[in-house]
């Protein structure tokens, strides 16, 4: 047997061991509801920083984001902020959910809302919002270990065969231990993920030559690019403008990734930590302390500087190892032909896989000489792929048995039935997303793809338990319904029966999702003001405001903060960016490139670096990730079970 296949196999059992470990170790722990749905509300700082951030980055930026890079360039690199995007989300709503969860012991969003509101109808929404986001999204990421091992394994196992399988281990760790077992796992999948991205790009840098011949091989392949932008630019290092007013945003000159599109993808992104799985982590920790790290210095710092510099790396310079034959043909001199044997002399965008065979075939570079590396990073990629898909198992479990099962059918179910229906609906749940992977492959990126913009339409009724109580039940009902149909009819699976493409406009359909959602919102709830409703809500507002007042100086800082904010989503992922493109060197000539690296590069290492400042200034300096001065009460003393449970453990 091949070694990298025996390596493969023995990393593959020592994963799959801590996993059933782990699940295991969660079963016995869980003694209650709160125990296994939200691990007690006892996750440690460290885990949660670790946990969270596997969970925020999934298998997709491990496999999915350098191929992507490969196709489009620096344009859609523009995406690798979502390592800063997606905890702002966090840093602006998962302090004040903590802080509601406690408080009220609500153990998911749908029963937090729900009281909120006195509304069944945004109970149920949430528990839509959960599934539809949590089906496809787990398929995706399924279907991408069965090709992975697939590949790796050179066709011993089949797709479906190696889906099926990886799955089965999942659902023993998740559905044994619960959320418990989700975070302690995801801890090693975090290290996992982080270490093999790098290892790749370091991979890449060696096999093209080095930093130098990086750049000048990337000169080469914009001189020789045909795709240009409007202003006559390549398209792997500039953006197309601000905006294109083109019916199919996919088909826009030059590329889809323009400022607006840009800014929009960036929405969806957002809705990762807008999800209702990420209310339930919130729920699950003793304190708002580790959400700080975890926003700015594990994710906007850590992971952001991995993706600016090492998926770029793997994306760019994969075009000089013969993944890309139009540039081996005319410049090349350039070009380091290594990917040949493992492409068998194709085109990479030729490839069964196209942009997705990429990180297999830099695992494959190394595989002869060291079987045991090409190893280890299959398993850091299969444990990126399961990070994000073992949460939003768990979580969405958790949901159907509390605001489903528990709240219409058997109101009185104890900790044990809970558990069980819990597990039962974990098992539901991976089924549904197995199915889908395996009777519905061509759809399954276009459902994938509807996922997190789903995410991100729970933005208006979470920022208004968290800030405006002006918002009312009925407002937020009708926009999220409005804003779930509008992505829909936006995304290429909706979009196909309508008279317009996907993404209308250069618009990401997150983008149109939330101006229907917010709009209709706002208007609904402008006629539907009810003073006895108000005073509700604000009792929860009132709580809110009592343990996050700032000081007066740090008042002062309020203007400053926003100033910073929007300065940062106009340039770095919005409109302004656009200024990237040559501020720092012409695009058509890289003897200009100030830093010598492409103007667009800088640009986008730049506004990394002031975004890291931005998340700092947020989380700590205004305090909105920080630990309370005055202590949160809780209502109950059983505070995870008492909200909905009637028996005592």
């Amino acid at each position: 047997m091949d070694p990298k296949i025996i390596w493969l196999f023995v990393f593959v059992a020592l994963y799959w061991s801590y996993c059933i470990f782990w699940g295991i170790k969660g079963a016995l722990s869980a003694k209650t509801a709160s125990d296994y749905f939200i691990a007690g509300r006892s996750i440690s700082l460290w885990v949660f920083v670790l946990a969270a951030t596997a969970t925020s980055f999934s298998g997709w930026t491990f496999m999915g984001h350098p191929g992507l890079i490969y196709r489009d360039g620096f344009q859609y690199a523009y995406a690798s902020f979502y390592a800063i995007t997606i905890p702002f989300t966090g840093v602006i709503l998962l302090k004040r959910q903590w802080m509601i969860g406690k408080r009220f012991g609500f153990v998911t969003p749908g029963e937090m809302l729900a009281e909120y509101f006195k509304s069944d109808a945004i109970r149920f929404l949430v528990v839509v919002v959960a599934l539809v986001f949590s089906v496809p999204y787990l398929g995706v990421q399924l279907r991408a270990s069965g090709f992975l091992f697939n590949v790796l394994t050179d066709g011993m196992l089949g797709v479906e065969v190696g889906m099926w399988l990886l799955s089965a281990v999942v659902i023993i760790y998740v559905a044994s231990g619960g959320l418990r077992a989700v975070a302690y796992v995801d801890t090693m999948q975090a290290i996992l993920l982080a270490v093999g991205i790098i290892i790749l790009g370091f991979i890449a840098i060696y096999y093209v030559g080095g930093w130098s011949n990086l750049n000048a091989g990337i000169a080469a392949l914009a001189a020789n690019d045909t795709k240009l932008t409007p202003d006559g630019y390549s398209h792997y290092i500039a953006i197309p403008g601000v905006i294109q007013f083109v019916a199919d945003g996919t088909k826009a000159e030059g590329g889809a990734w323009t400022g607006i599109m840009i800014l929009t993808y960036m929405f969806a992104l957002m809705g990762i930590q807008s999800a209702p799985a990420f209310s339930m982590w919130a729920f699950s920790n003793a304190s708002p302390k580790p959400f700080a790290p975890q926003q700015v210095w594990a994710s906007a710092f850590a992971i952001g500087f991995i993706l600016i510099i090492f998926t770029a790396m793997q994306g760019l310079g994969a075009h000089l190892l013969g993944a890309d034959h139009a540039l081996m043909a005319a410049q090349g001199d350039v070009v380091n032909n290594v990917m040949e044997k493992g492409l068998q002399g194709k085109d990479l965008m030729e490839s069964a896989g196209k942009q997705g065979m990429l990180v297999p075939q830099l695992i494959y570079l190394v595989a002869e000489a060291f079987p045991w590396l090409a190893g280890l990073l299959s398993v850091c990629a299969l444990a990126a792929m399961q990070s994000t898909g073992a949460a939003y198992m768990s979580t969405a479990g958790g949901m159907l048995t509390r605001d489903l099962l528990k709240r219409y059918v058997m109101p009185n179910a104890g900790h044990a039935q809970q558990k069980f229906w819990g597990r039962v609906g974990v098992v539901i749940i991976v089924l549904a997303a197995l199915v889908v992977a395996t009777t519905a492959t061509d759809a399954l990126v276009l459902l994938g793809g509807l996922a997190v913009a789903y995410g991100f339409q729970m933005w208006p009724a979470l920022l208004a338990i968290c800030f405006f109580p002006w918002l009312t039940g009925p407002g937020i009902v009708v926009g999220l319904i409005a804003g779930l149909i509008a992505v829909t009819l936006t995304e290429s699976i909706g979009a196909q029966f309508m008279p317009w493409g996907r993404w209308p406009w250069t618009i990401h359909s997150a983008g149109w999702g939330i101006f229907f959602n917010l709009g209709l919102a706002i208007l609904v709830s402008a006629v539907t003001q009810n003073p006895e409703q108000r005073a509700h809500r604000m009792t929860f507002h009132n709580f809110l405001k009592e343990h996050t007042s700032l000081s007066d100086a740090k008042k002062k800082l309020v203007p400053v903060a926003w100033i910073i904010t929007i300065t940062w989503f106009v340039f770095a992922i919005g409109p302004g960016a656009v200024v990237g493109n040559d501020i720092f060197g012409s695009p058509k000539d890289s003897s200009t490139w100030i830093f010598g690296i492409p103007s667009i590069w800088a640009w986008q290492m730049l506004w990394w670096a002031i975004g890291v400042f931005m998340m700092w200034f947020l989380a700590y300096k205004m305090e909105m990730a920080t630990v309370p001065e005055k202590e949160v009460v809780a209502l109950h003393e059983d505070v995870g079970d008492i909200h909905m449970d009637t028996e005592k453990p």
